[in-house]
């Protein structure tokens, strides 16, 4: 055997005695996504129904708070409640029990916006055919880097359905110091973002922490476009890098240790750009957890897929999973050996809305009539 197919099988057997094993212990429902990826809508409305079906398996609070939702409009021209989205959301009362449906008309709208942990179950929605922008152009040069983004949520329960979220700063160009800037720092627990439109260069979206569900979203970016240590379930959504002069990134995934319980799993995504040299995911920490299934990888990935972030010593703690992906990017020909081919049985567990537990508090995207 020679060295690199010994680093393989080492790679292999670790990832099943260290990676899996734990995780067979869930108990897997009949809500595991399906392969074919045209039955993915109608498996949605199986199993994430209306709230008048499934009160009894949501949470309390969550059932309590759709009751007794309540729709403010935002509205550059006047024609609503308010015309910016801070003054709205400064409306909500502290402590806030009852769903808030902040329905933004269309239009730029220059802020930085901050939903603080006190205010949950807060929704941001816009008209699909008119998408509102929330836009600003905060860096960390200014603010840090996490704190750059243009819309941070740190509240529980939060919607967002059909908005644009953007950061308006330039490229970096390794010149600038501090020049990364953030879109979306998601940071409160159980968060939904449905046909949502996210844009920026380095670290567009802060996936900080807790349990988060993309479904139908598109983000775009350059380098770690997608960081932090949230545990988090993207579903139909498209990555889409930037080209860039430098190395090209997608996920930074910034779990610390074994214990930890975090992971990004991308199921039925589509990865497009240009050029060919961009990674999957980098060993930004030592125990990063990411797994790509049945997603189409366009030409622009890079075919080692993976990248320790020059510490080879965490070749035997990354958790870097792939399973039935497609397109000319996915050829695990050439795949660095930090890289594992997941069988049925490994995969099963992260293919299921169990992984976030989401059957207790995912409802289909809202439809609010004004």
């Amino acid at each position: 055997m020679d060295a690199a197919a010994a680093r393989r099988s080492e790679h292999s057997s670790f990832f099943l005695c260290r990676f899996t094993l734990p995780l067979l212990t869930i108990q897997v429902a009949s809500d595991e996504i399906p392969a074919n990826k045209e039955q993915v809508e109608s498996w949605f409305k199986t199993n994430v129904g209306p709230l008048n079906t499934r009160e009894k398996t949501l949470d309390p609070t969550l059932v309590t708070a759709e009751k007794a939702a309540k729709i403010v409009k935002v509205m550059q021209d006047g024609s609503g409640e308010f015309k910016t989205i801070n003054d709205a959301i400064k409306s909500v009362p502290t402590g806030n029990t009852k769903r808030v449906i902040l329905y933004i008309g269309a239009g730029n709208y220059k802020e930085k916006i901050k939903i603080e942990k006190d205010k949950p179950f807060i929704t941001l929605y816009g008209d699909p055919k008119n998408m509102p922008n929330l836009t600003f152009g905060g860096t960390a040069q200014q603010y840090g880097t996490v704190d750059s983004a243009t819309l941070i949520v740190e509240s529980d329960y939060f919607v967002a359905t059909n908005v644009i979220i953007s950061n308006s700063a330039p490229k970096p160009d390794g010149k600038r110091p501090g020049a990364q800037a953030t879109a979306l720092r998601i940071s409160g627990d159980k968060a939904t973002f449905y046909n949502c439109k996210i844009y920026g260069f380095q670290d567009t979206v802060c996936d900080d922490r807790n349990k988060h569900f993309f479904k139908d979203c598109l983000i775009q970016g350059t380098v770690d476009y997608i960081f932090g240590s949230g545990k988090s379930l993207y579903l139909k959504t498209e990555l889409n890098t930037v080209v860039d002069t430098g190395i090209t990134v997608i996920v930074a995934q910034a779990r610390k240790s074994e214990d930890e319980d975090s992971a990004y799993v991308f199921v039925h995504c589509d990865l497009t750009g240009s050029g060919s040299g961009t990674f999957l995911a980098r060993a930004w920490f030592t125990h990063p957890k990411v797994l790509f299934a049945y997603s189409t990888m366009g030409k622009n990935i890079n075919k080692e897929g993976w990248n320790n972030n020059n510490h080879p010593e965490r070749d035997k703690t990354v958790k870097f999973g792939e399973y039935q992906n497609k397109g000319p990017g996915a050829d695990p020909k050439g795949r660095s050996p930090l890289a594992h081919q997941l069988t049925p049985e490994e995969a099963k567990p992260y293919l299921t809305l169990d992984l976030i537990e989401g059957s207790k508090w995912i409802l289909p995207p809202p439809t609010p009539k004004v």
